[in-house]
């Protein structure tokens, strides 16, 4: 009897399943160098959950009866804005039970003339209305006992119009001048975002201190540094990294990053806050890897650095004294580093390292959990919050 090869054998579904997934990779690495699909991907703004959301009625969707006013905003360009402003819980609180219909609408100005507002930005995908934004909201109303104002940007939830970088931007200073204008001071004003939103806070609070706005600071949660560089972190599902085929390609991933329509460049543009900063990130975030907060903070603190020099040779060819040198300025930094920085350990929750910019507070925490949604709701977050921006007398 012939002996026939075993076509349907492990190893042959192996290199086959090797194939599929090589192809649909190869594919969606195609697809998404198209602006169009780069776009969608990007912001996710078709995602619009919770889906068939009550804008108009947010006590749906877990906030108090009353105590918050569905808004629009209208955008230098024209564009339309959903928003909500939710009074903090000190204004609420002075209301009866349950309060009449639009009474949120008839005390913002009495809310931000009395209260410190948070002006949240959030991140890709869904719209205000997620569960996730809506316990971040409560914290802030409850814990900071700040008001929130919250939009949606153009082409999410209920705004119209299609995202772009310039077109968030455009947003973000909308819904700045929408507050001015009911009376809010910029110093009451904590400028907040998340994820994506990172880059929205960042380009406005560098817009904001080059006009010379002193407004009460800046918060980025899980932030990243540049689109670019998250595409050399990203991992799908938190495993496998998605670059890892095509920087096996020499100079291939440049040429692919150069397609890309959208920078979020937050990095290049840091050091130009001119506001207390604080950068949040969990260690345990699978979306965006809290190395990007690391290199945020690191270009905050560099201008303090003294600078490392290295021989133009190459360093096989240094002699002892030049390695000698070298090592003494890598000491030198790190002393340096070590003297400007105040670390402050708290145990089972994280570490926080701070220094002082030009006489503003600059703070890096990263915690053990909260991964990438979920740490802005924990309650040692909100503290650092309240104790980097906010004295007790603020709070009262």
């Amino acid at each position: 009897m012939s002996m026939l090869p075993d076509n349907d054998g492990f190893l042959p579904r192996l290199r086959k399943a090797f194939s599929v997934l090589g192809f649909l990779y190869l594919a969606s690495v195609i697809l998404l160098a198209v602006p169009w699909i780069q776009s969608h991907i990007l912001y996710m703004n078709a995602l619009k959950l919770p889906w068939n959301a009550r804008f108009d009625a947010p006590e749906r969707h877990g906030l108090a009866p009353g105590k918050t006013a569905n808004i629009k905003i209208q955008t230098a360009d024209n564009h339309t804005l959903g928003a909500w402003f939710i009074l903090s819980d000190t204004i609420y609180h002075e209301l009866p039970f349950p309060p009449p219909p639009h009474a949120a609408e008839l005390h913002i100005s009495e809310a931000v003339a009395q209260r410190p507002t948070v002006l949240f930005f959030h991140g890709n995908a869904a719209t205000r209305a997620l569960s996730t934004r809506i316990r971040l909201y409560s914290a802030f109303t409850a814990r900071l006992n700040t008001n929130v104002l919250a939009i949606d940007y153009r082409g999410f939830g209920d705004s119209s119009g299609t995202p772009t970088e310039d077109g968030l931007s455009t947003d973000a200073r909308a819904a700045w001048d929408w507050l001015i204008a009911q009376g809010a001071l910029p110093q009451d004003v904590l400028i907040v975002g998340h994820s994506l939103g990172t880059a929205v806070a960042s380009r406005l609070s560098v817009s904001l201190s080059e006009d010379g706005v002193k407004f009460r600071g800046t918060v980025l949660m899980s932030p990243f540094s540049s689109l670019y560089t998250l595409l050399d972190t990203y991992h799908i599902f938190g495993l496998f990294p998605v670059m890892l085929p095509i920087n096996m390609i020499p100079r291939a991933a440049n040429v692919y990053k150069s397609f890309l329509v959208h920078k979020f460049d937050t990095l290049s543009v840091i050091s130009k806050v001119k506001v207390p900063l604080l950068i949040l990130h969990a260690e345990d975030d699978w979306d965006i890897s809290h190395t990007h907060s690391d290199a945020l903070f690191d270009a905050l603190l560099e201008p303090y650095l003294p600078p490392v020099y290295s021989p133009p040779a190459s360093q096989e060819s240094w002699s002892k004294q030049q390695w000698n040198e070298y090592h003494a300025q890598l000491v030198t930094r790190r002393e340096t580093r070590e003297s400007l920085l105040t670390r402050t350990v708290i145990p089972n929750f994280g570490l926080m390292d701070q220094f002082e910019d030009f006489g503003e507070r600059i703070v890096l925490l990263k915690t053990f959990t909260g991964s990438h949604n979920e740490i802005g709701s924990l309650e040692g977050v909100q503290d650092v919050i309240r104790a980097t921006f906010f004295t007790p007398e603020a709070l009262h």
